[in-house]
C-alpha cells in the first residue's frame, strides 16, 4: 500500500508541510529564505498558486494553498524540484557557508538511498496534504502554522517571525510575501 497522501480534490485548498532531508537546518541565512519566498511569489504570479498561509522554519515549510489551475500535486512537485536544484547550487557556490561540505555530503547520502533521485536529495518526498474543508480546519491549521516559531522558542509573538504569514494577518507593513487574503 502506498504511503503517499493524495491531493484528492484538485480545486481544494490544502495544508501541507515539507521538510529538508534529515531535518537539516538549511534556512539559517536570508539568502536561502529569499530563494523560497521568491519561488513562492513566482508560483503565485505565474503558476496559479493561491497562498493563504505560510511559515518557513529552519528545516521545514508549512503552507496553506490552492491551485487555481486544479493541479496542486504538479504545483508542489515543480516548486520542490526548482527550489531543490536552486538551493543545492546556492549552497555549493556559497564560500561563506561553513557547513557546505557537510550539507552536500548529507544531501548526496540521502540521494543514494532513494532510487527516485539521480544525485542529491534536498526535500523529503512526503507532503501529507490535508484538505481544508471548513473554516474551522482553516483556522486550526493557520494557528498551528503561526505558532510554530513560538513553540520552537524563536519568538514570543508569531508576528515577530519574519518568514510567516502572521505578519500579513497582523497588518504588518514588513511582510516579505504577499498572500491571498480574499
Amino acid at each position: 500500500m502506498s504511503r503517499k497522501y493524495k491531493f484528492r480534490e484538485k480545486s481544494g485548498a490544502y495544508f501541507i508541510s515539507f521538510a529538508i532531508v534529515n531535518w537539516i537546518d538549511v534556512f539559517t541565512r536570508d539568502l536561502y529564505y529569499n530563494c523560497i519566498t521568491e519561488s513562492l511569489d513566482f508560483c503565485r504570479k505565474n503558476k496559479g498558486m493561491e497562498i493563504y498561509g505560510y511559515c518557513i522554519m529552519t528545516n521545514h515549510i508549512h503552507l496553506i494553498f490552492r491551485s487555481s489551475l486544479n493541479d496542486p500535486s504538479g504545483l508542489i512537485r515543480d516548486f520542490k524540484g526548482f527550489t531543490s536544484r536552486k538551493l543545492l547550487k546556492m549552497i555549493e557556490e556559497n564560500a561563506q557557508e561553513s557547513r557546505r561540505d557537510w550539507m552536500l555530503w548529507m544531501f548526496e547520502r540521502a540521494g543514494k538511498k532513494n532510487s527516485n533521485v539521480a544525485n542529491k536529495q534536498f526535500w523529503q518526498q512526503n507532503n501529507h496534504p490535508i484538505e481544508i474543508w471548513s473554516l474551522k480546519v482553516f483556522e486550526q491549521k493557520l494557528n498551528y502554522i503561526h505558532q510554530n516559531p513560538v513553540k520552537a522558542g524563536f519568538v514570543t509573538d508569531p508576528i515577530d517571525w519574519k518568514y510567516s504569514s502572521a505578519r500579513n494577518y497582523g497588518n504588518d507593513d514588513a511582510t516579505i510575501l504577499e498572500i491571498d487574503l480574499n
